[in-house]
């Protein structure tokens, strides 16, 4: 009740931390609620399916499951057999889906999901999809289409598929997405088979459906059914949930260390304004275990009613969070908001246990209160770092370099996570070490001033002089705004000069041939375009042997397998492997690997070569023969034409690009999600900073107002009380603003080494100017607006 009593008397002590609490918990509510609402669900034309027969998965390199490895026409056979005579299955239909694009007015039609739009007709029995018009196919050069197409029963239409454009007769439409061939046909572009999907009879058991299919199938796959079947996803849809993914990820991390760094930093300043209250606790006979219970107890209450806040206002904010997210066109389509309890609890969890953690080393600091302190108000501020606040500094300092300095060797994936870890390291340390500075810097920027003969400057110097943790926890969230506005706007801006730097001199005085609205090259492309690098990718799978690991031991790993026609690499029966990857895999040259394909049949290949990791090149390269006959629906990447050919694109569907046309193409493919990313992350990091520096500078001159009354009865007037109080905070907002830059440049310049040693090319450290300007002008106008309100409403009242 106590706890209860003070919270509700100290509203205004409290309100800053609530404000803090309520808007990280309400960040954390709305990213958790998108991300569970992001989950994948059973697609549309699976819908009239009871179970689907998968084949067995294989692991990549690190153990993980990855994908399933397709049965062989023999293998696939028997099993179609006796799950069609499962009693309760109408039908047991082989999925088969490949890449299939109409071509109109000589340009592919859009299609996301080309690439897997072709299927056998008896694939479209799943939805199912209703025959509108027409018949079935029946014939090798027939097709039956969506009728949203537009093709009329009995035309013709051109269709692109791996061998290029095909003219086919359009026999019927259904009314759903996809081209429908007859099974021949679709057995040709995919010989293996990766899904039999089980149509029911009416009122069948699902159960005893998938008990008889386990029978059936035995060890040979596994079965799914209901929402189990959401596994199969196309391959366009898991791209963009990976994307929308990694960026509420971003979202949700960088939400979290502000919240722990604001709530926490306010809590110290909120408790530290209490000393003399604490003081007099303790004379009146409080132990300090009371003390620190009754800091915790509060925190709790605040961090309780802020989560309860914050989660409703998060659930409120995912309709805008999610219209954004649609917008950058990272959601799976037809996307809707579902609410759980696991995000409400988790993110009240969180709000909670931030707000107790952060006032744990305020509560033993307060703990440590002598009765005498409730007469001496500003003790603790002259007693400058403490032994601990040193060590915890420097510790924390050393780290963060330690990783700024690891950011110029991290890998290229790794790169962009190390400097941002190195960067809130930093942030940390120059929080924590604040006050080693604040003196030094205030005497420094208010010396011009001293001489002019006015109070104002000598009242503020002697304020940052005298309560240097103060200022320091006033500095923290400009620290943290300035900071990741410098650095994730700095790191767009070196990567965007960089990479395309970079990728424009491996491939100097090549034309490239990209695909132009189709997701690869088909083989007509490559036929244009006979010289010059075109490599045919495909999964594959190797049975490896682990040392030591009875369990795994004959364990099937997934491959990236490249079909090369590049004469050195192009030799039948034998395969090129990098150093890296012939290790994962125990192989060394002259060694004979059996190789199981799409198709699902095993070639046995010899490891001609093991060479030094070559990206370029590729980890496991084959003849580009061997992976066509394998691999019928593979469409080829980017063919890179030397400069003594003629590179072609009069076939439909692909574009010419120079060196830098290319780098610039390749790099903006993913630079406006990028930088979309970036800039989303930092007005988060601003704007829940700039709510913090407001609440905090509101909190200080609070406090403040019995310092204010003095200084009036000593004569000041209301305008010299208000220019004190805009000059304290701008030098706090400056000495802020000054250590977020500080602690950018580390990583920054990590980053632009390592870059630079990637790319092969000289990196500088690049700045945005405007997104620096921008934050600290934020975090400024903020701070001075909060203050002068608080400072003139408090002049009001003592006047009154």
């Amino acid at each position: 009740m106590l706890i209860l009593a003070n919270v509700r008397e100290r509203w205004s002590g409290f309100l800053g931390a609530f404000v803090a609490v309520l808007v990280g918990v309400a960040l954390i509510t709305t990213t958790l609620v998108i991300y569970d609402s992001a989950k994948a669900g059973v697609q549309p034309r699976y819908e009239g399916t009871a179970v689907l027969a998968l084949p067995k998965q294989a692991v990549d390199a690190d153990g993980s499951p990855e994908d399933r490895m397709p049965w062989s026409k023999a293998e696939a056979e028997p099993i179609v057999s006796g799950l069609a005579k499962i009693p309760g299955v109408a039908d047991a239909v082989v999925d088969r889906s490949f890449y299939a694009q109409a071509i109109k007015g000589g340009k592919p039609v859009a299609d996301e999901g080309a690439l897997e739009s072709g299927h056998g007709y008896s694939s479209a029995l799943m939805a199912p999809y209703e025959l509108v018009s027409g018949r079935a196919p029946a014939a090798a050069d027939e097709v039956v289409v969506d009728r949203s197409l537009g093709a009329a029963v009995g035309s013709g239409l051109t269709v692109n598929i791996t061998r290029g454009r095909e003219r086919f007769e359009v026999v019927g439409t259904v009314d759903g997405p996809g081209y429908y061939f007859s099974e021949e046909f679709a057995a040709r572009q995919q010989p293996g088979v990766g899904t039999i999907a089980l149509i029911p009879d009416e009122d069948a058991d699902t159960g005893a459906i998938v008990t008889a299919t386990k029978k059936v199938l035995g060890g040979s796959g596994t079965v799914v059914s209901g929402d189990g079947r959401a596994e199969l996803q196309p391959s366009y849809i898991e791209h963009k949930r990976f994307l929308g993914v990694q960026l509420i990820s971003a979202m949700a991390i960088l939400g979290l260390f502000t919240t722990v760094f604001v709530v926490a930093s306010m809590l110290v300043l909120s408790t530290g304004m209490r000393r003399r209250e604490i003081g007099l606790l303790r004379t009146i006979g409080a132990s300090p275990k009371q003390v620190r219970h009754m800091i915790l107890g509060e925190a709790a209450v605040v961090g309780l009613a802020g989560s309860i806040a914050g989660c409703v206002a998060g659930v409120v904010a995912t309709p805008l969070l999610l219209s954004i997210l649609e917008g950058l066109d990272v959601t799976p389509p037809g996307m809707e908001v579902a609410v759980a309890p696991w995000p409400l609890l988790t993110a009240s969890a969180i709000g909670i246990g931030v707000s107790v953690i952060g006032a744990w080393t305020a509560g033993r600091k307060a703990a440590k209160v002598a009765p005498i302190e409730a007469l001496l108000d500003s003790r603790s501020a002259n007693e400058g770092m403490g032994r601990g606040r040193w060590i915890a500094g420097l510790s924390v300092l050393g780290l963060g370099v330690l990783t700024a300095i690891g950011t110029a060797t991290s890998s290229a994936d790794d790169r962009i996570n190390t400097a941002i870890f190195a960067t809130m390291t930093l942030i940390v340390a120059a929080a924590l070490l604040a006050p080693v500075f604040v003196g030094s810097v205030g005497r420094f920027l208010t010396a011009p001033f001293q001489g002019g003969g006015k109070a104002a400057p000598v009242l503020i110097r002697a304020e940052l002089v005298a309560n240097p943790r103060r200022t320091a926890s006033l500095a923290a969230p400009v620290i943290a705004a300035v900071g990741f506005a410098v650095l994730l706007s700095g790191m767009v801006e070196t990567m965007r000069v960089a990479y395309p730097a970079g990728e424009a001199l491996k491939v100097a005085g090549q034309t490239i041939v990209t695909p132009d609205g189709t997701p690869g090259n088909t083989d007509e492309v490559v036929a244009a375009n006979p010289v010059g690098k075109a490599a045919l990718p495909t999964r594959a799978f190797v049975e490896t042997k682990k040392a030591g690991d009875a369990e795994n031991a004959r364990a099937s790993t997934v491959l990236d397998v490249l079909g090369s026609r590049d004469p050195q690499w192009n030799k039948p029966g034998e395969a090129v492997l990098g150093a890296k990857k012939a290790g994962e895999l125990g192989l060394k040259q002259g060694q004979e690997v059996p190789v199981r394909f799409a198709d699902g049949a095993t070639v046995t290949l010899r490891v001609a070569r093991v060479l030094p990791d070559d990206p370029a090149r590729g980890d496991f390269v084959v003849a580009r023969d061997l992976v066509r006959a394998h691999d019928p629906a593979a469409l080829t990447d980017d063919i890179f034409v030397p400069g003594g050919a003629k590179a072609s694109d009069e076939v439909p569907g692909v574009a010419l690009h120079d060196a830098a046309e290319y780098a610039l193409a390749d790099y903006n493919t993913d630079a406006e999600l990028t930088e979309s990313l970036a800039m989303m992350l930092i007005v988060i990091a601003v704007g829940y900073s700039v709510i913090a520096v407001a609440n905090s500078m509101a909190m200080a001159a609070h406090g403040r107002r019995r310092d204010f009354g003095v200084m009036k009865s000593a004569g000041g007037t209301v305008r010299q009380l208000l220019f004190t109080s805009a000059g304290e905070t701008t030098l706090v907002i400056v000495i802020g603003a000054a250590l977020g830059v500080l602690v950018t440049l580390p990583p920054l310049a990590g980053m632009a080494a390592g870059l630079s040693e990637a790319t092969s090319s000289e990196v500088g450290l690049h700045l945005n100017s405007g997104a620096i300007v921008i934050a600290v002008i934020g975090t400024l106008v903020a701070a001075v607006l909060a203050g002068l309100a608080v400072t003139s409403k408090t002049l009001k009242r003592q006047t009154a």
